[in-house]
């Protein structure tokens, strides 16, 4: 429903007036901002606005009423977030500038940024993802039985999205001392609330979730301010989410383009007339605690301090752009530590599942901030048993199983990276993983490149073919994440390397999808150091030596072109990638250069895969190397289907066995 303008009416109740002009100060900033920027914004000075005039008190007000060091999370129209936490001036009007002064060197816009320093995680343009992260942060302050907060915000119309449920209601269960303020003003961009959703109010849903809701008056800064102070100090004595729900108005279009022809006239009227920085300016004159010569010198300072960090930001070049550096920054630098497998004896034979869950119990030992989630991983070890007794050894706290929120879980583990912890993500079978698609390749992918926040997050994938599940369970996707700068990519074959590039995965600060063949689990043993090592990330490794011809493959590939080449008695190179991103080109270059005959293989659909990449490198640098056409052999171009005899036919096998026997007699 859109929200219904009512009369304001300011209860100081036991306020200084050294509060009450604090909070006035800080609600005319962003307001004085936000006229100047229309203003350049006509003049071609900035490139988009995205107005909060109208709705400046939900953002004083939640603000000013947390301690500085709690996180909170803005949307487009809380730039009293960003005045209220002390942003520099000259800074932030570089960042919506492009300078290079500002937060994210020029790469990105707006509010979409975050300052650590300041206690800030912007938003991305996908609305919703920012709620999950909340949830992480706040996390973190209870495994650290810190007493914080965390404050986040959605609109009405934002609500809509499933990050909304997934956010609300791991924070539920969890009991996440989270704040969820709606901004509820009545429209969605154009689409009015009757077609957004059919509920009365937003505190209709709190008890649905299991928390409480309560509801105040987004134009009224004084309430605000009152009723999220008083939760705040509730919740960190009794962690627990709040939904609180901000009636209030836009007062101008989504973003400047937009326009405001599509609201009724008299609802323009009647929220005009409940102006929030108008109504408490003069209610405070009214009540002699401000007089009209301190209101001017308030006003006149602002706009001198807006002036100033103009000239600032002026005053500053446009970025230029250096290759090098963009490719590198999409990444936080990282030099592994050596840490080599033991040499000395001989390594027990382990199952590659075992080495998996060695890797993962080490390196829980090893890191006392690493956490698990998933779903089924606690007590029941997860539906593959990698993380049986896991429990036992380090407890509900870190080992967590997660309601059925794949984005919710994703988000949570940036959120714990903010706070300086790692995670582990468990998707319960890789296919699963597109219900968190958009907070792996949009947040944890961009966000060091974006603000020089890492995302120190492992997602482990069971993944691939070969039991006759179907469709939805038997996905080989690397590629979908192999075209995504800001993530690595792993994809282990033997029990060795599974350990060790699970290690290294948890390691490195980045974050990292992890690939494990479930059709290897318990059907594939091999030699597994017992001491904690790591298999370093972005070097191929010769599975087999030969000079016929070389295959490129990983995972189940490398099993295949193995048995292939010892039922064909062809001598072959077959280099394990190990790693899909980054790819170790000077490997591939190496075998090439040996051979000349080179056929790239995976379990992936061959239309997209990562073999085109791969056989297109090859033919840029290493045509002069080359005796014959680099062949490519994968799964058919079709779903995977569920019936054995259909399954094998989908497969590569047969096709692999018929080129590597065309390609020897090129």
């Amino acid at each position: 429903m859109t929200p219904v303008a009512t009369a304001l009416h300011f209860d100081r109740l036991d306020h200084s007036n050294e509060t009450l002009l604090h909070l006035y100060q800080h609600l005319l900033r962003p307001r004085l901002i936000e006229e100047k920027m229309l203003i350049l914004l006509r003049q071609g000075k900035i490139s988009k606005w995205f107005s909060g005039i109208g709705q400046e008190a939900i953002s004083v007000g939640s603000t000013l009423a947390l301690e500085p060091d709690e996180y909170i999370l803005p949307l487009h129209r809380n730039l009293g977030v960003f005045t209220g936490r002390e942003v520099p001036l000259g800074r932030l009007f570089a960042q919506w500038q492009g300078k290079r002064t500002g937060f994210t060197k020029g790469r990105d816009r707006s509010f979409h940024f975050g300052s650590n320093e300041h206690h800030i995680v912007g938003m991305i343009s996908h609305l919703g993802p920012q709620l999950a992260v909340a949830g992480g942060i706040a996390l973190a302050d209870v495994l650290d039985q810190k007493p914080k907060v965390t404050l986040t915000y959605s609109g009405d119309g934002g609500a809509s999205e499933g990050d909304f449920h997934e956010a609300l209601n791991v924070a539920a269960v969890w009991q996440l001392p989270v704040i969820f303020v709606i901004e509820n003003n009545g429209y969605g961009l154009s689409t009015p609330s009757n077609e957004q959703f059919r509920f009365k109010s937003f505190v209709d849903k709190g008890p649905a979730y299991g928390m409480e809701a309560v509801q105040v008056d987004g134009n009224n800064v004084l309430e605000v301010y009152t009723t999220v102070k008083r939760l705040a100090e509730d919740l960190r004595q009794n962690p627990r989410p709040v939904l609180v729900e901000a009636l209030t108005f836009r007062m101008r279009g989504h973003e400047e383009a937009s326009g405001t022809k599509y609201v009724p006239q008299s609802l323009m009227e009647e929220w005009a007339a409940k102006d929030p920085v108008e109504n408490y300016e003069k209610w405070l004159l009214e009540e002699g605690i401000l007089t009209e010569t301190a209101k001017h010198g308030i006003r006149e300072k602002i706009k001198a301090a807006i002036e100033a960090g103009l000239q600032e930001a002026d005053a500053m070049p446009m970025p230029t752009a250096d290759v090098q550096e963009e490719i590198a920054d999409m990444y936080q630098p990282f030099e592994a530590p050596k840490n080599d497998a033991p040499a000395n004896g001989p390594a027990p034979e382990k199952r590659f599942i075992d080495a998996i869950s060695e890797g993962l119990r080490q390196s829980m030992e090893r890191y006392p901030d690493l956490v698990l989630m998933g779903q089924d991983i606690a007590d029941y070890g997860g539906v593959f048993k990698i993380t049986e007794g896991f429990v036992a050894e380090f407890g509900k706290a870190r080992v967590r199983n997660t309601p059925l929120c794949e984005s919710a879980i994703v988000g949570a583990g940036l959120g714990l990276s903010i706070k300086g912890k790692k995670s582990m993500v468990e998707m319960q079978f890789a296919d699963f993983v597109t219900c968190g698609f958009n907070q792996i390749v949009n947040n944890l992918a961009k966000s060091h490149y974006r603000w020089g926040q890492n995302a120190d997050v492992v997602v482990r994938m069971p993944t691939g073919a070969g039991s006759a599940a179907g469709p939805f369970h038997s996905q080989s996707n690397e590629a979908w994440f192999t075209h995504v700068p800001g993530l690595k990519v792993v994809y282990p074959s033997n029990p060795h390397d599974a350990k060790g590039l699970l290690c290294a995965a948890i390691e490195d600060p980045n974050p990292v999808m992890y690939f494990e063949h479930k059709m290897l689990y318990r059907s594939l043993s091999g030699p597994v150091p017992e001491a904690y090592y790591t298999t370093p990330i972005g070097k191929a490794a010769l599975a087999a030596e030969g000079d016929e011809l070389s295959i490129i493959t990983y995972g189940m590939g490398v099993r295949w072109a193995l048995q292939v080449c010892e039922d064909l008695k062809v001598s072959a190179d077959i280099l394990d990638l190990r790693t899909l991103l980054p790819w170790d080109q000077e490997a591939v270059r190496q075998t090439v250069g040996k051979n000349g005959r080179v056929l790239v293989l995976h379990e992936d659909t061959l239309t997209g895969g990562i073999g085109g990449e791969i056989a297109a490198w090859i033919g840029e640098n290493c045509f002069e190397h080359l005796d014959a056409p680099v062949r490519r052999v994968a799964s058919l171009d079709t779903a995977i289907p569920f019936a054995p005899p259909l399954e094998a036919a989908f497969l590569p096998q047969q096709r692999l066995r018929e080129q590597v026997e065309a390609l020897r007699n090129y």
